[in-house]
């Protein structure tokens, strides 16, 4: 065996945990205020019952990391930076048509999200660790030169260009938030290095109404994408069955890495969607990607928040995740 193999299994034996979270005051800084959904207390949500479990006895606590300039360009454009770097100056305004509003210090907690994201990315590519989860990230619907849906700088993006460009040519990227990752389907639609999946709501009144099953990618993505809508009201069986779908897909390319945005808005009792998931929904994801992490690609499983607006929910299907993490 390799000098260099060995030391990095060493290296992983020598961890209190083969899982890692990010918590902290700079991540929780990524709100839009009290009345808005995409508020502060969603970090604080999590938190609180992450450590009422006793789960951060189980698992290393990182500190959030925040993202240089050249990482964030990865995928945005330097104008579009420009922008926010502006009005987070000032806090006035709106970074897209009226979802999300800029506030002093936008540009550092959102990249503080970005960061600690790519952070994760190369902990589990030096072998420190098998999993990550970032609570406050996933923020899938940014665009490359735009905000979108509560999301300035969009975390998911930007790993996949990181993780293409330490040259992975097979990224799973698998969504499983009530809205449609459209700021990465779109993105990467013809992309033949990243293979996407997203389980969503659909209808047309649902932002942002995107992820037909027709969609299956372009040119030389053509294939390698899968959007799997359910209809308002699909509960945990529903899910299973698309589940099973994405399964099948996902094991026919055999990926390099794994990356989940968890949006636990499609549980019930959301207040701005309309699934009925449980949390025993995200666990069987979770459960079902570690399983497949491990056999494909050393462990290498990081999953993202997403959305969620329910702070209940928000505690018991992020704790859920983290426990199947550490399972």
């Amino acid at each position: 065996m390799p000098v260099q193999k060995i030391t990095a299994i060493i290296n992983f034996m020598s961890q209190k945990s083969s899982t890692c979270v990010y918590l902290g005051a700079k991540l929780a800084s990524y709100g839009f205020g009290n009345q808005h959904p995409f508020g502060p207390g969603r970090h604080q949500a999590f938190e609180t019952a992450f450590k009422s479990q006793h789960l951060d006895h189980q698992i290393d606590i990182l500190e959030p990391v925040m993202a240089n300039r050249d990482i964030i360009e990865l995928f945005h454009t330097p104008t579009y930076i420009d922008r926010v770097m502006q009005q987070s100056r000032t806090g006035q305004g709106y970074l897209d048509s009226g979802d999300t509003p800029a506030f002093k210090g936008i540009f550092e907690a959102a990249s503080y999200v970005a960061g600690s994201v790519i952070d994760a990315v190369n902990q589990l590519l030096n072998h420190h660790y098998q999993h990550a989860f970032v609570p406050i990230a996933g923020l899938h619907h940014a665009r490359r030169d735009s905000a979108a849906g509560f999301c300035v700088f969009n975390d998911c993006a930007i790993a996949i260009e990181y993780l293409k460009l330490k040259g992975m040519s097979r990224i799973l990227y698998i969504d499983i938030d009530a809205h449609h990752g459209d700021g990465v389907f779109y993105a990467f639609e013809d992309d033949p290095h990243l293979i996407f999946i997203d389980i969503h709501e659909s209808g047309e009144h649902l932002y942002p109404g995107t992820g037909n099953q027709a969609e299956t990618g372009l040119a030389a993505g053509q294939g390698l994408k899968l959007n799997i809508p359910l209809s308002p009201g699909a509960d945990d069986n529903d899910f299973y069955q698309a589940w099973d779908k994405a399964e099948s897909f996902l094991k026919k390319f055999e990926p390099e890495f794994i990356l989940l945005q968890s949006g636990v808005d499609s549980m019930a009792n959301d207040p701005i969607t309309h699934l009925k998931y449980s949390f025993h929904a995200h666990s069987h994801a979770t459960r079902s990607l570690v399983h497949i992490a491990n056999r494909y690609c050393d462990g290498k499983l990081l999953v993202m928040g997403g959305g969620g607006y329910n702070h209940q929910n928000i505690a018991d299907g992020w704790t859920s995740v983290v426990k199947e993490l550490i399972a």
